[in-house]
């Protein structure tokens, strides 16, 4: 099962519109979307390594483009949107990041960009709070520069090796991911 999504996934990322789809996912992703970049920067990066390089910095222009439409929807329309976000999964992210931004301003949007935390939160509550918008870029630029630099830059060098040696392994990958979730979603539900 596994084996077959990984192959599909590689005949993704070398689709002649692959850098579109990933351009597009970047810059949705920073203001709305909950997909992150990395499921196609990677798969992108490993079966073209010569170009991930490349690859990471349309992730990154997208991405910060997108944390700029993230914090003007915050600075415009945070009043609207707070009645969502108390009602959705967001509110307790939306509340850690308005509690960062008045302990770390600028670092919490470096690390939003650069971690797993759902940096489209850390955009909309940036503009809410009417954070300086140029210290805003820097820092969403330098975070997230900084993520998909490291991804890309590690699956390139992994390279055509790295590809066959996850093929080999992917089923087994995949299922053990699969029973880690499952077990976690069982803990977290007791």
């Amino acid at each position: 099962m596994f084996d077959k999504l990984y192959s599909k996934v590689l005949s993704w990322s070398r689709h002649q519109k692959a850098e579109w789809f990933l351009g597009g996912l970047s810059f949705a992703e920073s203001s709305f979307f909950p997909i992150p970049p990395d499921v196609l920067l990677a798969p992108m990066s490993l079966s073209q390594p010569d170009k991930a390089i490349r690859f990471a910095l349309l992730t990154t222009v997208t991405s910060v483009l997108g944390g700029i439409l993230g914090y003007l929807i915050g600075y415009f329309f945070i009043d609207a949107i707070i009645p969502w976000l108390e009602t959705s999964h967001y509110w307790e992210k939306y509340l850690t990041a308005r509690d960062w931004f008045g302990e770390w301003g600028f670092w919490a949007v470096f690390i939003a960009g650069f971690s797993p935390i759902p940096y489209k939160v850390f955009t909309l509550t940036a503009g809410g709070l009417s954070m300086a918008f140029v210290p805003f870029v820097i820092a969403s630029a330098i975070g997230r520069g900084a993520r998909f630099f490291l991804v890309a830059m590690l699956l390139s060098w992994g390279g055509e090796r790295l590809e066959k040696t996850l093929h080999i392994y992917i089923n087994r990958i995949g299922w053990a991911t699969t029973l880690l979730l499952a077990v976690g979603l069982i803990l977290y539900k007791l």
